[in-house]
């Protein structure tokens, strides 16, 4: 994987449904962290996967509804760590769940997860992985044998041991993901989690009564069949990564391979749901 990254940086009028709309369609191609500015957001893409075109039929930026402006660099890997400090916000879930950072201060919530700064953590990240929490925070996992899907630093799997889950496989088809997974793990002190690099093609012959998949649209929808083949009777399956747009598209795919629906939290319009085999 290159390690080399284009920023692209937006300035947006009005910035928060511009925002939102911006992130959506930047998200349907190979932009994969987003980070919230003074005036818009900042989207980065592997130099790998990008051309001068890719913006070409990002609808928002022709909208006479909207104001955008945009500049573009290529930057270092070395300047990921920079921009986490930056806008890393500590998550707190309801004064129970706590995920920060080493120069957060500690607190006394209920669930304690340090993870390492080693990659961007954008506004949408921050929304999702909240609902995700929730939903964790909500249900008795002990002795589910859990996935962690597209676990990024892998808060899910962490805070899925924390609660009783073992054991549990969590997967990233990101290097850095999976290194940073692997990190945060051994720092949390979980012995009960085992992390693999790479996609759904893993989940072949696997079975879980718990899959948690926090990842995009499209990929939800692409690799909705492995997760219900590997989902135990009775077992649960829990979204997010999408918007409230998105919720027919995600519940039809889900529901015709005889998912039920079971409960939704919202967040400034990202969605998560959860549903039960």
């Amino acid at each position: 994987m290159s390690n080399i990254y284009i920023a692209y940086h937006f300035s947006i009028e009005p910035k928060e449904l511009g925002s939102e709309i911006l992130i959506a369609e930047l998200g349907e191609l190979a932009f994969e962290s987003f980070t919230e500015t003074e005036t818009g957001i900042s989207a980065f893409v592997q130099k790998d996967l990008w051309d001068e075109m890719i913006l070409e039929n990002v609808h928002i930026l022709h909208s006479e509804e909207f104001e955008i402006d945009y500049t573009y660099e290529e930057i270092e890997q070395v300047n990921w760590n920079e921009e986490w400090e930056k806008n890393f916000e500590p998550i707190d879930v309801d004064g129970r769940c706590h995920v920060r950072a080493p120069f957060h201060p500690k607190t006394n919530a209920e669930f304690d997860i340090l993870i390492e700064p080693k990659m961007s953590f954008g506004t949408g990240h921050h929304e999702t992985t909240h609902m995700m929490i929730q939903h964790l925070l909500e249900m008795d996992v002990t002795g589910m044998k859990t996935l962690d899907m597209g676990c990024g630093t892998a808060i899910l799997a962490i805070l899925a041991e924390m609660k009783g889950a073992q054991p549990i496989d969590a997967i990233d088809i990101d290097n850095w993901c999976y290194l940073n997974s692997i990190e945060n793990a051994e720092h949390n002190n979980c012995t009960n989690i085992s992390i693999y690099e790479g996609d759904a093609s893993l989940l072949k012959d696997k079975k879980y009564d718990l899959i948690i998949a926090n990842i995009n649209r499209n990929i939800l929808l692409n690799d909705m069949q492995a997760y219900v083949d590997c989902l135990n009777p009775k077992g649960t399956l829990l979204l997010s990564g999408f918007y409230n747009e998105d919720i027919p598209f995600i519940d039809a795919a889900c529901t015709e391979k005889g998912l039920t629906y079971v409960k939704k939290f919202e967040r400034n319009n990202w969605v998560s749901l959860k549903y039960v085999n």
